[in-house]
């Protein structure tokens, strides 16, 4: 796998070499930017759990907990919680994490569901957030 399973304790410790082998791979988005971020950000991500924080906890922070539930009719690429959230990753030093990208994140790990009332998913992403700790 390119980035060692997203396993941060991995990618946190890429070098050079590691960098110049994924600008090579056909698979990914060679862009040596994002890719410095993903390794910056797995760095981040260490950090903060050494401090003893949590990411899953941080991110619920922002809905206490609770899935945001928005009617799917208006699409949205963005939102002022993801602005919030984007500005405050930016604040910690990831990159690459605008208020789009951060929407679409915040769809894909259940803190928003704005699926369409007649999606067959609209209930299954409704139901309460656990957070983990």
């Amino acid at each position: 796998m390119a980035f060692a399973g997203f396993d941060p304790e991995k990618v946190a410790r890429f070098t050079e070499r590691d960098v110049r082998r994924l600008l090579g791979n056909p698979g990914i988005i060679r862009s040596r930017a994002k890719i410095e971020a993903t390794i910056t950000g797995a760095r981040i991500y260490l950090e903060m759990a050494a401090r003893g924080e949590s990411f899953s906890a941080f991110s619920w922070s922002f809905t206490g907990g609770k899935v945001l539930v928005r009617d799917g009719a208006a699409r949205l690429a963005s939102s002022p919680l993801s602005e919030r959230i984007s500005s405050e990753l930016k604040r910690r030093g990831f990159k690459f994490v605008g208020p789009t990208i951060v929407y679409a994140w915040m769809q894909a790990v259940g803190i928003v569901s704005d699926h369409d009332a007649h999606c067959f998913r609209a209930a299954k992403s409704r139901k309460p957030a656990r957070p983990r700790a």
